[in-house]
This record gives structure tokens, C-alpha cells and sequence, in this order.
């Protein structure tokens, strides 16, 4: 059996087509999406996330703003920027890079940053719409394997999904997300008694534990669609996801590579909340 490989660098791109387009649709209307992003500290992980994140901004034809506070602000000055980012009409979407200095109360900036321009989708609010289903900006990674599971041609309705991980970032979001589409959710995580059996009998297999290649074939049931959330660095210095992609590659029907897979669609993803942000902030004044 051949598996399909799901190229996420392929249908990132598709869907910042679409996105450019948007974006040039509501320039014509004097509308230009504005994007905030805050930095503390020197973490070069971040860094690298917050450069591209701008990037992406530039290609789209879309207003970006950095702000870079030093390791040492306060979680006062911080609080002091969101208010302010909250209450200035050219920026429609607010992003704080995470992790964030130990001294400052991550769940506090998060809550501070206003529902409407959340594009993260982690403020409580968010959540909970996301939970109700009522609409709300969607968290980027769990949106992206949507988008990487539909543009692949597979219908997730009826289907059973299985997502390996439970955490507020990928694992619960992403399980209320398939919900959504109509598949039936089962969630494992590290106190699931029999995982391997449960996995197997996924249709759709989500993966996101952060721990490299710590899911083999014989997770998966012959067929089933495997998304690997993860990505770790190697002692070689490769990068690797969560499942062992060489030893799942004659099994699963559809597979995405790390990287290359899931990671180029959380930035555009992102880019389309902050496009979202804009049409609504426009929609309410109007």
C-alpha cells in the first residue's frame, strides 16, 4: 500500500493564497490586518518564530508590529503593553511568544489579551466558544491539522479520531475540533491503560506527546490518516516528530512528515485569524 504523503508546505502556501487575496480584498475597502507580537526575553527558539511570524505579515500584504521587552520586565510592564495593543485600532490580532519568563504569570497575560483580537485562540473565552461551538478564533496548531486533514481529501465526519495527548495547546482543542467535524473523539494520554489498542483502532491518529518517534507501526491501523504534531530535536541534531515516520510509512493511508508537515500551517493559521480579527473588528464598527 502507498502512503500519501501530506505536504504541509503545499497546502500552507494554497491557503496563504487565499489569504493574500483577503487581505488585498480588504485593502481595496481601506482596511489593512494588523498583527502585534511580543517577545520577552532572548529565547532563540522564539526569536526565530517571532521573525517569521513578521515574515509572513510582509508577504501578505498585512501590518505587523514586533515589541521586544527585555528578560527582566515586569509582568506590570507587560499588562501595561496589552492594554494598550487591546485598545489601538490598527492592530487586530495580539500574540505574547510563550513560554515567558518564570517571573511573570503566563494565564494573567493571556486573560488580559481582548477576546477579539486573541489569535492565538487560548483565552479562556475562546476556549470555551470553541467548546460550545459557537464561532470564535480557533488556536492555530489544531486548526492547521484540520485544514492539513480536509485539503487531503478526507472526510472526517463519521469517522473514529483518535489524539494521543491532552494538553490546552494541541491535545483538547484539536480533539474539540474533530468533534466539530462530526468524528467520534477518543483522547489517550500518559495514564491511558491500553493505548496501543485504542490507537489502532483510529481512522485518524493525532499525535501530539513531545516525545520523539515514541509511535510505531503498531499504533497504527492499516490505512488510517496520522497527523504528528511533534517535533524534537535528535542528539544528531535532526529534527523528529512524535511518531516514527520511517517504521509508519507502509501502514498509515496518509502521513505527515516532520518536518514539513504540520509546523508551516500554525503560522498561516495564524495569518487567517488575524485576517478574521480584521473582518470583524470592521464589521462591528460598520
Amino acid at each position: 500500500m502507498s502512503t500519501h504523503i501530506i505536504e504541509g508546505k503545499k497546502i500552507s502556501d494554497q491557503i496563504r493564497e487565499e489569504i493574500r487575496e483577503e487581505a488585498a480584498r480588504l485593502k481595496e475597502q481601506g482596511i489593512v490586518p494588523g498583527l502585534a507580537v511580543v517577545l520577552v526575553g532572548e529565547d532563540p527558539a522564539s526569536k526565530v518564530y517571532v521573525g517569521s511570524k513578521e515574515k509572513a505579515c510582509t508577504q501578505l500584504g498585512m501590518y505587523s508590529e514586533v515589541h521586544r521587552l527585555e528578560e527582566t520586565a515586569s509582568e506590570e510592564e507587560l499588562l501595561e503593553l496589552i492594554d494598550k495593543l487591546n485598545k489601538q485600532s490598527t492592530i487586530n490580532g495580539i500574540l505574547v511568544q510563550l513560554p515567558l519568563p518564570k517571573h511573570i504569570n503566563e494565564k494573567a497575560v493571556i486573560d488580559a489579551i481582548s477576546v477579539d483580537k486573541d489569535v492565538d485562540g487560548f483565552h479562556p473565552v475562546s476556549t470555551g466558544n470553541l467548546v460550545i461551538g459557537d464561532d470564535s478564533l480557533l488556536p492555530c496548531t489544531p486548526a492547521g491539522v484540520i485544514e492539513l486533514i480536509k485539503r487531503s481529501g478526507v472526510d472526517i465526519a463519521g469517522k473514529h479520531a483518535v489524539v494521543i495527548g491532552r494538553s490546552n495547546i494541541v491535545g483538547k482543542p484539536v480533539a474539540m475540533l474533530l468533534l466539530r467535524e462530526n468524528a467520534t473523539v477518543t483522547i489517550c494520554h500518559s495514564r491511558t491503560a491500553n493505548m496501543k489498542e485504542l490507537a489502532k483502532q483510529a481512522d485518524i491518529l493525532v499525535v501530539a506527546i513531545g516525545k520523539a518517534k515514541a509511535i510505531d507501526s503498531s499504533y497504527v491501523k492499516p490505512g488510517a490518516v496520522v497527523i504528528d504534531v511533534g517535533i524534537n530535536r535528535l542528539p544528531d541534531g535532526k529534527l523528529a516528530g512524535d511518531v516514527d515516520y520511517e517504521d509508519c510509512l507502509d501502514t498509515a493511508g496518509y502521513l505527515t512528515p516532520v518536518p514539513g508537515g504540520v509546523g508551516p500551517m500554525t503560522i498561516t493559521m495564524l495569518m487567517g485569524n488575524t485576517i478574521t480579527a480584521a473582518k470583524r473588528a470592521n464589521k462591528s464598527k460598520g
